[in-house]
């Protein structure tokens, strides 16, 4: 069953535009998903909408959407009130501007969508579209409207069609100073930084998202399988982690245990740091 399309409107680049589809292009409903249930009756767990003060079950039809001013005070909103904030991007994505996609930091990406023309009609349409856009080697801007609100969307060719990918507001991303100003600069010597470096090339391959398992759910299936059959669970204790507390140690024994499992020849860097521990040892030795 082909899947249903999330939104559908108008793709336009200046006078020319063209019907099409949106289509979430990631999806998590393949996962394990539990519902709540009754410990001594096995029943599912209904909730019901209350009013706080009263708490008497309160029909759909009796809410309305409020924003909180302050503690205990609300602005209601009824819905042909919301409805009043007009958005010509409503089912309109109007390209406003070309940008390098290098220039969109990774924290304002959002979710991507697959971009297809709806229908015979618009489909030469839609080529020019993404024709021109792939020509430039940049990314378009626009605006799209879901569940009522504007989101900014990052346009770019992908295979036939084009993938959106939707972009967050200023006000959407933290300040990373707020994060990283308290971590300390801490002095790294030549020799750590061998030994890491090491490491890393010794763990160098390319992306295969294919061979990228999701062990907890995985885990998760085997749990439920045999719980179906009667089978009782034990829990399992956590691996120990290391007692190692010395990083240079840390580091080296890493560098001792790579087994290269991928067969490569070693690296240069294990040269230089073999090199550079046997010259540290001669001095401790002298």
């Amino acid at each position: 069953m082909a899947p249903r399309a999330y939104w559908k409107g108008y793709l336009r680049l200046s006078l020319v535009s063209c019907p099409i589809l949106l289509y979430p292009a990631t999806s998590e409903r393949e996962k394990i998903r539990f519902h709540q249930l009754h410990k001594q009756t096995g029943n599912r767990i209904r909730y019901k909408k209350v009013d706080a003060e009263t708490e008497r079950e309160v029909s759909q039809d009796d809410i309305v959407k409020g924003y909180e001013v302050s503690k205990g005070h609300y602005v209601e909103l009824e819905p042909e009130e919301l409805e009043a904030v007009a958005l010509e991007s409503t089912r309109m994505i109007d390209i406003e501007q070309f940008v390098p996609k290098k220039e969109i930091d990774d924290l304002y990406m959002g979710n991507p969508y697959y971009i297809v023309p709806d229908g015979e009609v618009g489909q030469q349409a839609f080529a020019v579209i993404r024709k021109a856009i792939e020509e430039e080697g940049m990314v378009a801007i626009g605006r799209v409207v879901f569940t009522s609100r504007e989101h900014i969307i990052a346009l770019e060719p992908r295979g036939k069609g084009m993938m959106g990918v939707t972009i967050r507001y200023p006000y959407e991303v933290r300040d990373e100073k707020d994060y990283f100003d308290d971590i300390p600069n801490e002095k790294i010597t030549s020799e750590m930084l061998d030994l890491a470096t090491h490491i890393v090339k010794t763990k160098q391959g390319h992306f295969h998202p294919e061979k990228f398992e999701d062990r907890y759910e995985e885990a998760l299936k085997d749990l439920i399988k045999r719980k179906s059959h009667g089978e009782k669970i034990e829990k399992t204790e956590p691996a120990e982690s290391s007692n190692v507390v010395n990083l240079m140690e840390a580091l080296r024994a890493s560098v001792k245990g790579d087994k290269n499992p991928r067969g490569r020849k070693p690296a240069r860097a294990h040269h230089r740091v073999t090199k550079k521990r046997a010259r540290t040892g001669h001095r401790k030795a002298s």
